[in-house]
């Protein structure tokens, strides 16, 4: 039995999806399931059971005999929520319960951290656990990951085998139902298919052109490959980036999006809003060597062509994964 949490959401229901073209169906998805834009994410899965995220940990305790492996990936994502009690008991006290729970029926666990971690980047992009406590993220979302990944580091008692990935910009079917919160690629699509033309932000920052702020974007199919592999292979326990390790422009996405819908490029560029300007992060790129050296070779996909796949074979057809 495999345990996914935030299952219901956007990189938990395609970790789904994904175990099931593995042959795994003993999968039981936790989440806040009072949400109806989610139902279709997970109503096509094959899984054994539906367990609300409140009652989890109990669940957890009298089940443990039957569980292999602990994929926690819910969490509250809003990088524009500024209410750090929120952050607190959804991102950084769960987590806590549901690793000491690990830790005392001895299942592995991996977890989601994220590189909004990393803030302005000022400290670069490198997963050696020894920066982790210096980063200094911009908002209370980065900040309540960067606690989390802090504190397991900290445990004297941890999962016999453990990951927590920082993901960077993870764009790719099911995440409809995440509003402003959703990839640009989505945005995109959207404003491209209703507008003909689509807006990036305008750079406040002299280093950079217009339409030039980079970002490690990364195709969540890839995002889950990379997690079966350490659900079944094991490698080091520890803190791993999950990028691609490419930074690409808001450029190269913009004109990868009119491509894949087979459009005339007409990108228009608008002011960023006040409120987010200092809180922007104008590069990020992972360093991927630690995660190559746990034994992951396979090729990361290219922007373009995760691009094609999500608009061609999702977007267009509003189908899921």
């Amino acid at each position: 039995m495999i345990v996914i949490t935030g299952a219901a959401g956007f990189i938990g229901s395609c970790m789904c999806a994904r175990l099931n073209e593995e042959g795994y169906r003993d999968i039981v998805l936790v989440d806040d399931f009072r949400k109806d834009e989610k139902i279709p994410n997970y109503k096509n899965k094959i899984f054994s059971e539906k367990v609300d995220r409140s009652r989890f940990i109990p669940w957890l305790k009298k089940n443990h005999r039957d569980v292999q492996f602990v994929i926690h990936l819910g969490a509250r994502t809003d990088t524009m929520e500024f209410d750090k009690e929120v952050f607190d008991t959804l991102n950084l006290n769960y987590s806590k319960d549901i690793w000491n729970t690990c830790v005392e029926y001895g299942l592995p666990l991996i977890y989601a951290s994220s590189a909004a971690t990393y803030g302005d980047g000022s400290l670069g992009y490198d997963d050696n656990h020894d920066i982790i406590p210096q980063l200094k993220p911009l908002n209370p979302y980065g900040e309540s990951k960067n606690q989390f990944d802090i504190w397991a580091l900290e445990q004297e008692k941890s999962p016999f085998f453990w990951a927590g990935f920082k993901f960077f910009n993870v764009f790719g079917p099911n995440e409809y139902h995440k509003g402003r919160m959703a990839s640009v690629v989505m945005h995109a699509h959207r404003q491209i298919a209703e507008n003909g033309y689509m807006n990036l932000f305008r750079s406040h920052h002299p280093d950079y052109k217009d339409g030039h702020q980079t970002r490690d974007f990364i195709y969540v199919k890839d995002v889950c490959d990379v997690m079966l592999h350490f659900m079944e292979e094991r490698p080091e326990s520890g803190i791993y980036n999950l990028g691609t390790g490419h930074a690409r422009t808001f450029l190269d996405l913009a004109k990868a999006t009119f491509k894949a819908m087979g459009k005339e490029e007409d990108i228009r560029f608008i002011d960023t809003p006040e409120n987010l300007r200092d809180k922007y992060q104008y590069f990020t790129e992972a360093t991927m060597d630690k995660l190559r050296k746990a034994g992951y070779t396979k090729a990361f996909t290219s922007l373009e062509d995760g691009v094609k796949d999500y608009v061609q074979h999702y977007l267009n057809s509003k189908s899921l994964y």
